[in-house]
């Protein structure tokens, strides 16, 4: 099964939760490090392992960031990673699967459902140093899925009125991963 480095620079997780009960915010997480085994031609045995920077999150709001990465949401201090573990695969299509496996934030694990779509790959250049390295092959996947933060611990809210909230419990998370061949 060949091996797949996830390219920092060019993965990355945006989530989205209703705020207000008027509107849906969204974030960022970048700096995200995996590792994917993953053949096109057996997909059904791909597996991978993702960490997020937890202290990396980015909603362009200073004070709003400072808040999520405190207590009351992800509890980055104590819980500094953002953990994905997933070797289930089911096919739905022939560039779509559902990939199944465990989710934790706060130090709580929970198993999770991801829609996989693969974009495909392509032989790209490798610039280091002002200096085309290339080629490397570059593989690319679009994932999503929506939890509930509380069944992360994630319970931070306040009360509006008509029984309304500040934080929606549903987030939406989208993920879009440029992988790098390591070794075919």
């Amino acid at each position: 099964m060949a091996k797949w480095i996830l390219e920092p620079g060019h993965t990355a997780a945006e989530f989205c939760a209703r705020h207000m009960m008027v509107t849906y915010v969204r974030g960022h997480f970048k700096n995200i490090r995996g590792t994917l085994f993953f053949d096109p031609t057996n997909p059904r045995a791909a597996s991978v392992e993702v960490t997020i920077d937890a202290n990396g999150i980015w909603m362009g709001e200073p004070d709003r960031d400072a808040h999520l990465r405190s207590p009351d949401f992800l509890d980055a201090e104590n819980h500094p990673q953002i953990a994905f573990k997933g070797n289930q695969v089911e096919l739905i299509g022939e560039n779509d699967a559902t990939l199944i496996g465990e989710l934790t934030i706060r130090g709580i694990t929970r198993k999770v459902a991801l829609a996989v779509r693969y974009l495909g790959q392509w032989q790209t250049p490798w610039w280091e140093g002002g200096v085309d390295k290339g080629p490397k092959t570059r593989a690319g996947f679009m994932a999503t899925t929506t939890i509930n933060r509380l069944d992360f611990g994630v319970s931070w809210n306040a009360p509006l009125e008509k029984e309304g909230v500040v934080v929606g419990n549903t987030v939406e998370i989208t993920i879009d991963a440029e992988a790098i061949l390591e070794s075919p």
